[in-house]
């Protein structure tokens, strides 16, 4: 069965998620309201793939992160300014946030 990994893109009311495979081949990708059990639902499906998820470490991240990691998920926050992608990067969006 292939590894997927996520990568969580929380607004101030809906989040964008991304899961790839180890070929960093999207499988999945959604935006959808902040809402815990809304997105425990668009995750469900791959839970037993998931190997991690990523948050964007936004001002709104907390309950997220708390919400995934009592569910069984191994989660890990970001630093989008510390990330060597984004240096010198004149545009992006949440779908290249998200999957990056």
């Amino acid at each position: 069965m292939m590894k997927l990994y996520g990568g969580i893109d929380p607004h101030a009311n809906n989040s964008l998620i991304v899961l790839i495979d180890e070929q960093e081949r999207v499988v999945y990708e959604t935006r959808t309201p902040n809402d815990l059990s809304n997105i425990l639902i668009q995750l469900g499906p791959f839970h037993s793939r998931i190997h991690g998820l990523v948050v964007e470490s936004t001002y709104n991240w907390y309950w997220l992160v708390d919400g995934l990691m009592d569910a069984g998920y191994a989660v890990h926050l970001v630093n989008t300014a510390a990330i060597q992608q984004y240096a010198g990067l004149k545009h992006t969006n949440d779908r290249s946030d998200a999957r990056w």
